[in-house]
């Protein structure tokens, strides 16, 4: 893990002491790691949002067939460490 050093006004110092006590946090630490996990939950969330909106877009579904299954599980082994892909 590594440290960072922020500066922030007395006004969010407050603010974020209480919520400490309010929320339970341990420390500023703790309760700026919760803050920053949820920003990128959001993000990730948009990200899949903007995916799901682009292949909506993209025109109409079609069947997946056979091949298709073959080139998705071909392309999934590639990704696997060799120790992990059984014949």
């Amino acid at each position: 893990m590594t440290t960072m050093n922020i500066s922030v006004s007395d006004e969010m110092k407050a603010f974020i002491e209480l919520q400490l006590s309010k929320q339970g946090f341990a420390s500023a630490g703790e309760y700026l790691r919760f803050l920053i996990d949820e920003a990128q939950r959001r993000q990730a969330k948009l990200e899949i949002e903007i995916k799901l909106h682009e292949a909506l877009a993209s025109g109409p579904a079609t069947p997946m067939t056979h091949e298709d299954w073959v080139a998705l599980r071909q392309e999934a082994i590639a990704g696997l460490p060799p120790e992990t892909i059984r014949p």
